[in-house]
């Protein structure tokens, strides 16, 4: 389980990871997303910010600090080693059906990047899928063996994105800091929900849209179980359940 106090057990409570201890001199302050692999050795997972926490989500995608990590904790060890430094709001984390890499979403950046734990590779990092149509949250496992991403945001092609539009104008941003809510803020996010199936080489196979969060709001997981994708939300308080034999 994960929190904003670090990553703990269920049932009776054990703090693998606390807050409170700083990793490589820093202190995580936005633990997000994890996967663990069959074995329970190792978990894996983000801290998608060292200066802003779950609740000033809004101003970490504003502002794009690259204060974000990807890290592994080893159940045995109780050793946590930083992966990936320097990412733009990562979030979603997978494991790969094989185990020998590490799907993480760049939120900000509207990428994947894939991390290698084992194997030949092991150690190397790359991109797995870059500009993609909207800001991916979570990453989960296909049963053709690849992945669903669900995002929440779209960025409109043609349209208008806002977060594409104020990436190179800080100064925008510093004003918007200072006059706006995160409330304020999320009412300029469009309600166009999508959710993307990605191939084990990164090839989008189908896509589900929303166009204007009639149904789902938002999406931000998309969960494939006996023939259904389940969906999550961020801001509902409430699943949708997608028969797949039906699309």
């Amino acid at each position: 389980m994960v929190t904003t106090l670090g990553c703990f057990k269920s049932g009776a409570v054990d703090v693998l990871v606390s807050t409170k201890n700083p990793v490589a001199g820093r202190r995580l302050s936005f633990v997000n997303d994890l996967d663990v692999t069959q074995d329970g050795r190792k978990i894996y997972f983000t801290d998608s910010s060292s200066k802003w926490q779950r609740r000033d989500f809004s101003y970490l995608i504003m502002e794009g600090t690259d204060d974000g990590r990807l890290l592994e904790y080893d159940t045995l060890t109780r050793d946590v080693t930083v992966l990936i430094d320097g990412l733009r709001f990562p979030n979603g984390v997978q494991l790969s059906p094989a185990e020998d890499f590490v799907l993480v979403a760049e939120t900000t950046m509207a990428r994947i990047r894939r991390c290698h734990v084992s194997g030949l590779q092991k150690g190397g990092m790359d991109t797995f899928v870059e500009n993609l149509p909207g800001f991916p949250d979570n990453i989960r496992r296909s049963s053709s063996g690849g992945y669903w991403v669900a995002m929440s945001a779209v960025r409109p092609n043609p349209g208008f994105s806002m977060l594409d539009f104020l990436a190179e104008k800080p100064w925008i941003k510093n004003i918007i800091f200072k006059l706006l809510s995160q409330e304020v803020l999320m009412k300029f996010v469009p309600k166009y929900s999508l959710v993307v199936e990605l191939s084990e080489n990164a090839v989008c196979e189908r896509s589900f849209h929303d166009p204007h969060g009639t149904v789902a709001t938002y999406v931000s997981e998309a969960h494939e179980h006996d023939g259904h994708l389940y969906l999550g939300s961020f801001r509902s308080p409430f699943l949708c359940r997608l028969d797949l034999s039906q699309v």
